[in-house]
């Protein structure tokens, strides 16, 4: 995993990778109330439940042991005097641009409970993004500890709602209403969709309608009345009465969460590719024997980290998890992303499900581009088993992504591992995608597809999958390549 750019966004301190450990320096003048946070009953509870980042506080030893490191020495000039504290890892980061619509609402539905959790304690969530969030698995994890602040009692405002609307609940909208995809959106819009926008998608009569009048027509509507220059907006309105303001605050949360359910993910929502498994051209005896040798081929080299690229709705990703294996599963359909999250929450599967093309993956995103590394800078080297299953033929054909090229992608991305189906230019779907264009790879067979593993990999052994026009081959990558 490479490291990490410290952040920055928050005066109060910074969170960097370093040396495969996590570590927040944290200023001087916000310690003592970030302790006090971390031994309120909300902390101590959302952690014994791992849905909140563990941490511990460094002593002068382990610190001064980092200070010695050239690597962090502008991160110490820029908090002189903090304490370090470390995190746990999550294993593989995933960010908004990579879940599929029921993540993200999975991670706004922890952000409200978490906001109202602290309320008990004196504390406040002082701000409501999805960076604030990992998955473990498919289990969300909040991450940001520094985003908890003492609260004024008085104070019946929580001012990140705005944000929460944005980042959370217009997207969820914007991608159920009218298939908006949240790759696109938080690519380019990394604090969400302003109501404006949203505006701008609906019908006359769509303006109206009781969701749309108060997440969207609403706030735009005072928007135009509103002068950025008006300071009256940002002033504090305090209430003397501190239950009142308690009372506000949690009739504002159980707004917001009624909302948020409201815009909860279809289930089964249909996709060109949501129903492959039910349709594929396989018979049940091709397909046994493919699930057969994907079994014994995780049996053999027993990996601890898969990534199962092209997951569909995530059959062979389930096979892994169920070996033992924590899995990355992506695809780049955001509904087999949702299927396979909803699969792994009910069998209590160790599967990350992400919607990621690998033809065109995540690009490193954020100030300087440091703030989200790319999926290939996270992928490389981080997994001991990769399945690439009915895939290259898709890279090959509709992407024109030369043979050399996948393999020598799947050799960076795997320590050990590579299970592999190759596709004749004969077979059903090969021929569809090609439309026409199949003297392009009529020289493409088993023999030149075995020649080209040839300086990445060891072919373990293979299979021709019966009545088809494919092969599966079992790899070990070779210790170095070309």
């Amino acid at each position: 995993m490479p490291q990490s750019a410290p952040s920055f966004r928050d005066p109060a301190g910074c969170c960097c990778s370093f040396n495969g450990r996590v570590l927040r320096f944290v200023a001087t003048d916000a310690i003592s109330e970030f302790e006090q946070f971390l031994q309120t009953n909300c902390a101590r509870q959302f952690i014994a439940r791992k849905q909140f980042v563990s941490t511990r506080r460094l002593n002068e030893d382990e610190t001064a042991t980092l200070r010695e490191s050239p690597e962090l020495q502008p991160v110490f000039h820029a908090q002189p005097g903090g304490a370090v504290f470390e995190h746990e890892r999550i294993p593989f980061p995933s960010y908004p641009h990579e879940w599929p619509p029921e993540m993200l609402w999975d991670a706004g539905r922890l952000t409200l409970e978490l906001a109202q959790a602290a309320l008990a304690d004196g504390f406040g969530l002082k701000d409501a993004t999805p960076h604030n969030i990992l998955f473990r698995g498919s289990e969300p994890v909040f991450i940001d500890a520094l985003s908890f602040e003492r609260r004024n009692p008085g104070d019946p405002i929580w001012l990140p709602e705005a944000q929460f609307v944005r980042t959370f609940l217009l997207p969820l909208l914007a991608s159920r209403r009218w298939g908006l995809p949240l790759t696109e959106l938080f690519t380019t819009r990394r604090d969400g969709i302003e109501p404006e926008a949203v505006y701008r998608f609906c019908g006359p009569l769509e303006k109206f309608t009781p969701r749309m009048l108060s997440l969207v027509s609403i706030p735009t509507w005072l928007s135009r009345k509103t002068s950025p220059d008006d300071q009256k907006i940002y002033q504090p309105h305090l209430l003397a009465n501190t239950e009142k303001a308690r009372f506000i605050l949690e009739s504002l949360f159980k707004r917001l969460e009624r909302t948020l359910d409201s815009l909860k993910p279809v289930a089964q929502k249909k996709s060109v590719w949501s129903d492959y498994m039910a349709t594929h051209s396989y018979d049940d005896p091709a397909f046994a024997a493919k699930e057969k040798f994907v079994n014994e081929a995780l049996r053999e080299f027993k990996p601890a980290r898969v990534l199962d690229a092209g997951a569909n709705t995530g059959h062979f990703s389930a096979l892994a998890a169920q070996a033992g294996a924590e899995v990355v599963a992506v695809d780049l359909d955001a509904a087999c992303a949702g299927a396979i999250w909803q699969r792994a929450r009910e069998q209590k599967l160790d599967i990350l499900p992400l919607v990621v093309n690998l033809a065109h993956p995540s690009p490193a995103l954020g100030w300087r581009n440091g703030e989200c590394p790319s999926f290939l800078d996270r992928a490389t080297g981080a997994f001991d088993g990769v399945l690439m299953l009915a895939l290259i033929h898709h890279l090959l054909v509709t992407e024109r992504i030369p043979l050399e090229e996948i393999l020598r992608l799947a050799y960076e991305v795997t320590n050990s591992l590579l299970v592999i189906e190759f596709v004749e230019p004969k077979d059903d779907m090969f021929r569809r995608l090609t439309r026409g264009r199949a003297a392009l790879h009529a020289s493409l067979n088993a023999a030149v597809f075995e020649q080209a593993c040839t300086p990445y990999f060891e072919i373990v052994r293979s299979l021709a999958l019966p009545g088809t026009q494919r092969r599966m081959y079992c790899l070990k990558r070779k210790g170095d390549g070309n």
